[in-house]
């Protein structure tokens, strides 16, 4: 899983998948959810991100995976 924010635009995209998005639906005003071929979820985008997402800290816990940071 990967979040990319781009503070240009203020979106978050969640990706939680390299699977390809084939479909996007919108759940909500600035929130589009994309799904795989197989009707899979494979990514969140947030649109006004700063409006609706806690950015200055993230918190992982119990996370059952090798955890990477990556500074932009």
């Amino acid at each position: 899983m990967k979040l990319n924010y781009y503070p240009e635009t203020d979106s978050l995209y969640i990706e939680l998948s390299d699977r390809a998005s084939v479909e996007s639906m919108e759940a909500s005003e600035g929130i589009v959810l994309d799904y795989d071929a197989q009707g899979n979820l494979v990514g969140i985008d947030i649109d006004n991100a700063a409006d609706k997402v806690q950015l200055k800290e993230v918190i992982l816990s119990r996370f059952p995976a090798e955890l990477k940071a990556a500074a932009a």
